[in-house]
Formats: C-alpha cells, sequence, structure tokens
C-alpha cells in the first residue's frame, strides 16, 4: 500500500486499532477509555510505530472535546445555566486555586523556580472534561449532585484557561527579547473577546433558530448534519482567533439552542462525530505518552504522578465535602477531578523557554498523560473494593446498624428496590411475614419513612443471611439489579439454606441461562411481562378485539418462552444458540402469519371493518 493516500492508511491504523483493543477492553471489564488509551500507546512511537504525528492528531482530535461540550450545552437550558452560576465561579474557582495553591507550594518547596512551580499548578489543577464527562454520562451521573457539581468545575476550569493563558508571557525572565504588550493592544484583545461572545448570544438569539428552520425546510438530512457540524466548527474557529477556548464557546452555543426545536435532532446528527473524534482524542493521548521520559526517570515520574493526584485528592475530596457531594458518590467525582486534563498539554507548551525549560515540559506532559491513563484503572478498582465499603461507612454514618436480632420469617427477600418492593408488598397484603434486606442505606432509610419494615445489610453475606432467618425460611426471593450479586447470593442459598425454595429475577435472557445453570426453577425476567401488557395495549390501539389482543399476546408469550427453553442447552455456544433462535422465530412467525391470515378471512365473513382499523 505504498501508494496509498496518507488519510487512507490513517483511517484504517486508527480504526483498526479501536475496533480491536477497545472491546477486548471492555470484556475484561476496564471501559473503552483504558481501551483507547492502550491502542493510542500500540500503535505511537513507543509502540509498533505506525504514527508519529503524535501532535496533529491530537490538535485535530480536540475537537470531539468540543463537540461533547456543545452537546452538553443543549441539555442546559439558560435558566439552569444561570442556576448554576455559584457552584461554577464559587467551587470552581476554589478548585482550581486551591489545587494551584497546594502544588505550587510544593513544587517550589521542592527546589523549583518560583516560575516553574507556578506554571506547572496551574496546568496539573486542570482536570480532563473529556474522560470525567465521559464517565459521568457512562454511570448516569450527570443528573445527581456528583454530575452538577463536577461538571459545573469543569466548566469553570474551560474559563480559567484564558486568564492562564495570558499570564504565561508575563512570568518570562526577559532572557527572549519579546515585544511588551501595550495598553492599546490589550483593551483591543478584550473588545474582540468581548465581540465574539457577543456575537454568540445574539446570533444564537437572533439568526441561529431562522437560519436552521430554513435549512431544514430543504428536506435534505445530509445538508442539515453538514449545518450542525459547521454550525460548532465557526464557533470554534471565533473563539479560536480571539484566544478563548473552543469548548467554552461550543458550549455557550449548546446552551442558546437548547430551547430549540431543532435540539433533538442536532444532538441525534452531531453524537456519532463526538464519539469517534472523543476515541480519536483518547487514542492521541496515548500516543502522546514519552516513555523516553518515563524510563529515564521512573522514580521521580512516579512520585510526581501519585504526588499531584494525592496532593489533588485530598483538596477535590475537602471541596466535596463542603459542597454536599453524597457520600457514596465521593471517590468518584474526587478521582475524576484529581487527573491531569487535556487543556495542561496546551499550557505546557504555550509556555515558551523562558518560563518553562522544554525537559521540564516534556515531563510534565508525560506526568499528565500517564495520569489520564491510571485513572480509569483507579476506577475499576474504586468500583471493587471502596464503593462497597463505603455503602458499609454510610449506613454506620446515618445510625443503620446491620441487622443483628435473629429472624423468623417464612419468606427473606434480598434487594428491596422497585422489583422486590411488589413481591414484598403482595406478600405483605395477605398477611405474610417477610425479612428484607438491603445494602442501600438511602433505600432503607426511605422506606423505613414509608413504614416498611427492611434490615440494612449485605445479602452476599453468610452470616447476615442466617441472622436474617435464611435457615428456616421456606423461600428466599433474589430480587438484587446487580448480575453478579444475584448470583452469589444464589450460590451461598443453594450450599447453605437447600431447604428454601428460590425465587429470582434476572435482568436478561443471560442471567436467566446462568439462574438456570444453578438449579433455579422460580425465574422471572424483570421486565417480560410488563413489555407483553404494553404489546397488548398498542395492539388495542390500533383497533384490535381486546380478547384477541390477548390471546396473541398470550401466543407470543408461549412461545417466547418455549424458544428461550430450547436454546438453554446450547446458550455457551454461540453459534447454536443463534441457529437456534433463528429456527425458533422463524417457525413462529410462519405460525402467526396461518393464523393472521385465517383471523382476516373470518372477518371478511363477517362483515366487520376490524382489519380496515388494524391497517
Amino acid at each position: 500500500m505504498e501508494h496509498a493516500p496518507a488519510w487512507l492508511l490513517a483511517s484504517l491504523i486508527y480504526l483498526g486499532a479501536a475496533v480491536i483493543v477497545v472491546p477486548l477492553s471492555k470484556a475484561l471489564g476496564l471501559g473503552s477509555i483504558i481501551g483507547y488509551l492502550a491502542a493510542g500507546i500500540a500503535i505511537g512511537p513507543w509502540g509498533l510505530g505506525l504514527v508519529s504525528s503524535v501532535q496533529e492528531v491530537l490538535h485535530f482530535a480536540e475537537f470531539g472535546v468540543v463537540l461533547m461540550l456543545f452537546l452538553v450545552g443543549l441539555e442546559l437550558e439558560p435558566d439552569r445555566l444561570w442556576s448554576l452560576r455559584r457552584p461554577i465561579f464559587g467551587w470552581g474557582s476554589a478548585q482550581v486555586m486551591g489545587c494551584a495553591a497546594v502544588l505550587f507550594l510544593v513544587g517550589w518547596l521542592a527546589g523549583a523556580s518560583w516560575q516553574v512551580a507556578l506554571v506547572g499548578a496551574l496546568g496539573l489543577a486542570l482536570s480532563s472534561t473529556a474522560i470525567a464527562l465521559q464517565v459521568f454520562g457512562e454511570r448516569n451521573l450527570l443528573p445527581t449532585a456528583s454530575g452538577q457539581a463536577g461538571f459545573s468545575i469543569l466548566l469553570f476550569q474551560d474559563v480559567a484557561a484564558i486568564p492562564i493563558l495570558a499570564l504565561l508571557p508575563l512570568l518570562a525572565d526577559g532572557s527572549n527579547a519579546h515585544e511588551p504588550i501595550t495598553g492599546a493592544a490589550r483593551a483591543l484583545q478584550a473588545a474582540k473577546i468581548v465581540g465574539v461572545i457577543a456575537a454568540i448570544v445574539l446570533g444564537g438569539r437572533l439568526l441561529l433558530r431562522p437560519l436552521l428552520r430554513w435549512i431544514a425546510r430543504s428536506n435534505t438530512p445530509e445538508i442539515f448534519t453538514a449545518a450542525s457540524l459547521l454550525l460548532v466548527v465557526a464557533i470554534a474557529a471565533l473563539m479560536q482567533v480571539v484566544g478563548l477556548s473552543m469548548a467554552l464557546g461550543a458550549f455557550l452555543a449548546g446552551v442558546l439552542l437548547a430551547e430549540s426545536e431543532y435540539r433533538r435532532e442536532l444532538e441525534t446528527d452531531i453524537e456519532p462525530f463526538k464519539g469517534l473524534l472523543l476515541g480519536l482524542f483518547f487514542i492521541a493521548v496515548g500516543m502522546s505518552i514519552d516513555f523516553g521520559v518515563l524510563m529515564a526517570h521512573p522514580g521521580l515520574m512516579a512520585l510526581v504522578v501519585a504526588g499531584f493526584l494525592v496532593l489533588k485528592f485530598a483538596v477535590i475530596y475537602g471541596i466535596g465535602m463542603a459542597m454536599d457531594v453524597p457520600f457514596q458518590q465521593r471517590p468518584v467525582f474526587t478521582l475524576l477531578l484529581a487527573q491531569g486534563g487535556e487543556f495542561a498539554f496546551v499550557v505546557f507548551q504555550s509556555a515558551g523557554p523562558d518560563v518553562l525549560p522544554p525537559a521540564v515540559s516534556s515531563f510534565l506532559i508525560g506526568a499528565v498523560a500517564l495520569s489520564m491513563l491510571v485513572s480509569p484503572l483507579l476506577l475499576v478498582l474504586i468500583d471493587k473494593f471502596v464503593l462497597p465499603r463505603y455503602s458499609q461507612a454510610k449506613g454506620a454514618r446515618q445510625g443503620l446498624a446491620e441487622i443483628s436480632e435473629p429472624q423468623d420469617a417464612k419468606v427473606v427477600i434480598c434487594g428491596f428496590g422497585r422489583y422486590g418492593q411488589i413481591v414484598g408488598r403482595v406478600l405483605s397484603a395477605q398477611g405474610l411475614k417477610v425479612t428484607v434486606l438491603d445494602h442501600d442505606p438511602d433505600t432503607v432509610e426511605g422506606l423505613r419513612e414509608f413504614g416498611f419494615r427492611v434490615f440494612y445489610g449485605d445479602a452476599t453475606r453468610l452470616d447476615l443471611l442466617r441472622i436474617a432467618g435464611a435457615g428456616s425460611a421456606r423461600a428466599i426471593v433474589v430480587a438484587v439489579d446487580d448480575i453478579d450479586q444475584s448470583l452469589e447470593i444464589v450460590d451461598l442459598a443453594r450450599a447453605h439454606f437447600p431447604q428454601a425454595a428460590l425465587v429470582a429475577r434476572a435482568r436478561n435472557v443471560t442471567h436467566f441461562y446462568k439462574l438456570r445453570d444453578r438449579g433455579v426453577e422460580h425465574i422471572e425476567r424483570e421486565l417480560f411481562e410488563s413489555s407483553l401488557r404494553s404489546a397488548r395495549s398498542v395492539l388495542e390501539v390500533l383497533g384490535w378485539p381486546a380478547h384477541e389482543a390477548r390471546e396473541s399476546t398470550l401466543r407470543f408469550r408461549h412461545r417466547n418462552l418455549q424458544i428461550t427453553a430450547d436454546a438453554y442447552p446450547h446458550y455457551k455456544d454461540r453459534a447454536k444458540l443463534i441457529a437456534v433462535a433463528k429456527q425458533g422465530r422463524q417457525q413462529f412467525q410462519e405460525q402467526i402469519a396461518r393464523e393472521r391470515e385465517e383471523r382476516e378471512e373470518r372477518h371478511k365473513r363477517g362483515g366487520s371493518d376490524w382489519g380496515h382499523h388494524a391497517e
């Protein structure tokens, strides 16, 4: 492929690396971000060496962050953004200045000049907007207290980048002669900034909606997609011209269009580009890690990365407490803001040699990139080892003692969320005594306020199951929503409480099969029955007689259960599983088609206009 164009080779390399490494990372439970970073390391200068122009790729891929901020802005109406002004400028400034002050002090005491310590502290105080918002989004945390707090701080960091970059020339020691910046030049720059922001605000209010409406009337979806991208690119270019953050401008444009009738269409058009470019950004970050610097000073690099992560973690954890971030959400919130950020690359590269020697700049860029690689790994450890302990500690803080008095109810319900509550209420309505275990302190407290008798405890612990009365219970209901915890409880019950019948909730068909493997006979797929009821309602809305809609959904239910049972022996062999499932669906469709023809014939003979309504 020596004559192939450069863009074709680059596309082959990046897409191939992502498609191979990211699914493997997800399968190992490490998440997509680690997969992208690992792919970047693999194809970068210190891996296979397939890509050398790392900085060019990084600059291009930063547009993924711009698109992400535009989409975040579309979710925030101006009134809602105004309500966040205090956390943005209050807690945001507290985070940046607090972290920068601590890092500056430590760097200066370690022997660095005050200029190097200050620039390093300001750059390291910033966090990765791309990784943080990606993780908040994947975990559905953005609407929560920690998500809103994190978003406010990240948004302030984009604003703070402007004065940080403006400060860099003032820190030069004068060894390289710099043209002094006159007051007139500063006033002109300030006027440009105000003018661009005013143009975005006024243009968003007065011009963007009519323009989008005119483009939409052309009924050419690809042109509307092009217009969506052009809008973001143009605003990013305007902000770049006056030295402002491109991401901040895109976010502002998104906020102005949050109340637009084209909001959903804009989201749909831009989302795929955002995802691909963010993935490319993470790949570029992986490629940018200078392992030469790391290998030259491995001990110092480890000390710097661990040091600034620990220092930022301490400051941000305290800010999280002051912001009333929920106790159990603080570890994730703190870690996502403690890592280095992509804008640190810009700060360290923009600082000239008079401010930051090239060797120091390269070292700090490596430390930031390494922190972005390590943080997702630390997140996995927090999920497995820290958050379960936080749940127990939170219960203790709220005065919730674990179940300690032996119970003698004939039914033990493990997990009392939406699913478990329905089961428990039905049994209680019949006068049956049940013992309920739930490990979420907030759930326990809330349910107790409504009069439910719920005990705080982790049902995956054998000692707590014994205290709950599992040894004498006739039935144990496994209603927890976590698949691994569900299977762990089933294993404990099968091994230690064989007298109790197990009634389990299955999240999906794979979970259903794993429960069947363990000998559980009474299994309900959590959304199956309710989905059938909804399908029946749709048929009735379309004009089907109620009894025929009911019979149709019952036949589907019976056949689906039969297909699931037939496929069970083959579920570990994917090829056989797919073949059995396809065969079953085909037979069922043929049967339904015959019944539909017979039904339509009956209605024709009877003179009914049902067929017309059904269409």
